[in-house]
């Protein structure tokens, strides 16, 4: 296999300047392995990235409503925890375009161990732009768990990619499951520091995401993506082969793919309407007398249905297509959308809504996922991506924002009804004659 020569690419928005690493050669018969050991580290990453996510999302709309002295502001703390996967996803993507997944990810991953550190002094001194700004910094350790995904599917093999995919996500599981359920410890470990106990989950969180950048760094080695772009260009020099990496080619791939176009809505129209609804429950479940440990055992079975059942999404992708389970996830969505905008005050409701939520999640995620990988060539992946991580962040930070003020103008139900409405692009798309082998 011939190497690609290192060569900068000034062609994304705030490009590296520095050359790009040369990957090791890997052989045909070294790839299996390399696979698994991407993989591996991958899962490691997630699970505690997941934790730290998990740690610090369970609480930061009561931290903000605390802080903020009203639930229509408590929608402006999703708002910031997308806003910083938003504001991250092109330069990120320009990042690891010009350097490769590890780059991306460590600095991820450190920016929101940084984020987490500002939420924990705003909350401490009871600043609110201050808390705003750090749930903006604190968001993009999930830009890095967003990220992984894709790094799992740079080696896949294309009949495996949505499963490869759907490993990664599902390892979140693990720490993402756990991290609601410490939320109480965690808030009890800061007792006497003067930091309020709900920003102990925020100390933690800084912590996890500092070791999860550790082990990417160490350990993420030869890096997935510029592996697999050497072992796409093949003879091709990488000045030829940069030509088709510029932010200006990942759109002309989009415009020019029905499927990418469906994979973008798809994903987005599914996070977004999974935020809107999950940020606003906790606050949902306090008028109905649930304490802090009730709300972490329903966001956790939420979680568990965005993460847990991911490789069954991954495997259905890939065995009945990808429009199969773009049509699951409207489905699945629709209907938590209706148990739990009719739970009212039955607890158990809203948390069978919550679960199904996330499921619908899953399917859409993953499946969307896939397809955008499946559509646009290999040169024009990273850009893609980022500009897939870009749309569904921000519109979910609209989402969420609009979701604060719907709630307290209208209610927890009327909110539901609204969000079960952005699934109806996703279903016209998928029905508009994409090819059925999608």
């Amino acid at each position: 296999m011939t190497q690609t020569p290192g060569a900068p690419d000034a062609t994304l928005p705030g490009h590296i300047s520095a050359p790009v690493p040369v990957p090791v050669p890997v052989a045909a018969a070294e790839l299996p392995a390399l696979r698994r050991r991407i993989r591996a580290v991958l899962i490691a990453t997630q699970i505690l990235g997941g934790l730290g996510i998990a740690i610090g999302v369970a609480l930061a709309a009561v931290l903000a409503t605390e802080i903020g002295g009203t639930e229509a502001l408590a929608g402006l703390a999703s708002t910031a925890t997308v806003a910083g996967p938003a504001l991250l996803a092109m330069p990120l993507a320009a990042l690891m375009a010009s350097r490769g997944r590890r780059a991306g990810l460590v600095l991820a991953y450190l920016l929101g161990a940084v984020g987490a550190g500002v939420v924990v002094l705003g909350a401490v001194v009871g600043s609110f732009p201050l808390l705003l700004a750090g749930l903006v910094g604190f968001g993009a350790g999930s830009s890095a768990n967003l990220a992984a995904r894709f790094a799992a599917a740079d080696l896949a093999e294309p009949d495996h990619r949505a499963r490869a995919i759907s490993t990664v996500v599902w390892a979140t599981t693990i720490g993402a499951v756990l991290g609601p359920n410490v939320a109480a410890p965690a808030g009890k470990s800061v007792s006497g520091l003067g930091v309020p106990a709900a920003a102990g989950p925020f100390v933690w969180a800084a912590g996890v995401f500092v070791v999860a950048a550790a082990v990417v760094a160490l350990l993420l080695r030869p890096d997935p993506l510029l592996t697999a772009r050497a072992l796409a260009d093949g003879d091709r020099g990488g000045e030829a082969a940069a030509e088709g990496r510029s932010l200006r080619a990942g759109m002309r791939a989009v415009r020019e793919s029905p499927r990418a176009r469906l994979a973008l809505v798809t994903v987005a129209g599914s996070h977004t309407a999974m935020v809107s609804i999950m940020s606003m429950t906790p606050v949902a479940l306090t008028h109905h007398g649930a304490d802090i440990q009730l709300i972490g055992l329903v966001i956790s079975g939420h979680i568990a249905g965005m993460y847990a059942f991911s490789p069954v999404m991954g495997w259905l992708s890939d065995r009945l297509g990808r429009l199969s389970v773009i049509g699951l996830a409207v489905g699945l969505i629709g209907t938590a959308a209706l148990v739990a905008g009719t739970a009212g005050a039955s607890h158990g409701r809203v948390a069978l809504g919550l679960f199904v939520l996330g499921l619908g999640w899953s399917a859409g995620l993953v499946s969307g996922s896939a397809l955008l990988t499946d559509s646009v060539p290999q040169a024009a992946r990273a850009a893609v991506q980022g500009l897939s991580d870009f749309i569904m962040n921000t519109a979910a930070g609209v989402g969420g924002l609009a979701a604060g003020l719907i709630v307290s103008q209208a209610g927890y139900g009327p909110l539901n009804a609204i969000a079960a409405c952005l699934l109806l692009p996703m279903a016209a798309l998928a029905l508009r004659g994409v090819p059925r082998k999608a």
